[in-house]
């Protein structure tokens, strides 16, 4: 009696074991799977950095929605891309392809309602930067995020560089300047219209509603972004902001230039966003009491402490782990190969502290003093 149970026992197990590697099989083979993402809005000049390569390894474009006919032509011809791959409208696009993802490269007033569409239906969002142009939306955009479980992630190209990285792994694991008393953000270039931005881009980059204002939004949010993740979220006493138009009749109805002060208890950090720069440029000084770091571009420092001689250094990709672009990190939090750091620079809380020290500064600005957080 006992001869045929055991042969069932031993079959039973035998299925657990066919079944349990089945299972494991589908689990890896989804895990190695690229993202399939949809863009939503190629007006944004960064678009490039996917649609010139809609087929990566790790992300796979299956969709384009953009509802300006005339730019979906140009897009087709500059990318020779499949006019197949193109919807005029957001809705139809993402229940018809069913994406994991968005990526949005419209206006950053749009993003809102990017969300809009996406959060409800389950699909994670991966925006340009700043994350919205004005504290209210950023909230609301939360709200959507928390309730339908949803990856809410921004982008700045900052988070990239190896110095970047560098930067925050001297601070935190060697404290190499001492206690932080002042960080210098220096972004922007020439100019939209100087450096040539194609007139679609500039139409919203240089509208207060369709960007949130001029300078101050396009290079003021990579110094918001990087600060709060220097002081890990804490939160500043107050902020003064000056914005200036030195190019009136090139930006009629937005500043060019805005120079942004945020005051923690101990530490005050500056940050110079201006579209008129003699050349581009991204790069971070952050001072202590013991020594300095100074980020010249992605990959350029210099370092100082006490009264050693300065160091001159390349670091690269080689020498310290870093995502060189933002579709390799949203691959590997969506494939849970690594999870989103506590104020990450990609990450929802640090963003939202971001959106609401450029509302202050541009309250600030607009009244002409310090104002509290």
């Amino acid at each position: 009696m006992l001869e045929p149970v055991k042969k069932l026992v031993i079959l039973f197990c035998f299925h657990c074991i066919i079944i349990s590697t089945i299972l494991a099989q589908k689990k890896n083979d989804i895990k190695n799977m690229p993202v399939r993402v949809v863009v939503a809005g190629t007006s944004h000049g960064h678009v490039a950095w996917i649609l010139g390569n809609i087929h990566r390894k790790d992300v796979n474009v299956i969709g384009i929605y953009e509802p300006n006919l005339q730019l979906i032509k140009q897009i087709i011809q500059q990318y020779h891309l499949d006019s197949s791959l193109f919807y005029t409208h957001l809705g139809l696009a993402l229940d018809k392809l069913k994406p994991e993802a968005v990526l949005a490269y419209g206006s950053i007033h749009d993003h809102l309602k990017v969300v809009q569409a996406c959060a409800p239906r389950g699909i994670h969002v991966m925006l340009e930067k700043p994350l919205a142009t004005n504290y209210k939306d950023a909230v609301a955009m939360q709200k959507l995020a928390q309730q339908f479980h949803i990856l809410l992630l921004t982008n700045y190209e900052t988070s990239w560089y190896p110095s970047t990285e560098k930067t925050f792994e001297l601070l935190q694991d060697s404290n190499y300047v001492g206690h932080i008393r002042k960080v210098v953000f220096h972004d922007g270039h020439q100019g939209p219209k100087e450096i040539g931005v194609p007139k679609v881009f500039f139409k919203w980059l240089t509208d207060p509603v369709e960007n949130g204002g001029g300078a101050i939004i396009d290079f003021g949010c990579y110094g918001a972004n990087l600060i709060t993740r220097i002081m890990h979220g804490a939160q500043p006493i107050s902020i003064q902001a000056v914005t200036r138009q030195f190019k009136p009749d090139i930006y009629p109805k937005v500043d060019d230039d805005a120079t942004i002060i945020i005051n923690y208890p101990t530490t005050q950090a500056i940050i110079m966003a201006s579209w008129n720069w003699p050349f581009s440029r991204k790069d971070m000084e952050v001072y202590g009491d013991t020594g300095y770091i100074i980020s010249v571009n992605a990959e350029k420092m210099r370092f100082r402490k006490n009264e050693q001689e300065e160091k001159e250094k390349i670091i690269t990709a080689n020498d310290i782990q870093v995502f060189t672009n933002p579709y390799a990190y949203l691959y590997a939090v969506l494939r849970k190969n690594i999870t989103i750091a506590p104020y990450g620079l990609y990450s929802l809380e640090n963003n939202l502290m971001v959106v609401k020290i450029l509302d202050k500064a541009r309250e600030s600005a607009k009244l002409g003093r310090t104002v509290l957080y």
